[in-house]
């Protein structure tokens, strides 16, 4: 009777871990899930925010650009100044911009994944 109740009772640990291995893997498979949508849905926010803020900046650009040409009298110096404006943007950033772009996309990227 003792050696029924111990194998009953080992059957039903066995049965209980096996459940207990499943949830778990079926809650990892879910918190996984819900990571990665919230990483796809952050980058198309980004996507398309960056689109319209790029729309953006090219008709001011464009603008300035005329501005800038009307005013010193010769139409596309204005463009020049503009696009020698964005060079000089862009060396700035190739040069000291890769390292404190880097950290703010790793921080803001970790607190989208891990603060959940």
């Amino acid at each position: 009777m003792a050696f029924e109740k111990l194998t009953n009772s080992i059957h039903d640990l066995n049965e209980n871990v096996r459940d207990l291995a499943k949830s778990s893997a079926d809650y990892y498979k879910l918190d996984l899930y819900k990571k990665i949508i919230k990483g796809a849905i952050s980058l198309v926010n980004m996507m398309l925010l960056g689109f319209i803020c790029l729309i953006a900046l090219f008709f001011i650009s464009i603008g300035l650009a005329l501005g800038i040409g009307i005013a010193l009298g010769v139409p596309s110096a204005g463009f020049y100044i503009v696009g020698a404006f964005y060079l000089v943007i862009f060396a700035i950033i190739w040069f000291f911009g890769k390292k404190p772009i880097e950290k703010i996309i790793l921080i803001k990227s970790s607190r989208t994944f891990f603060n959940d």
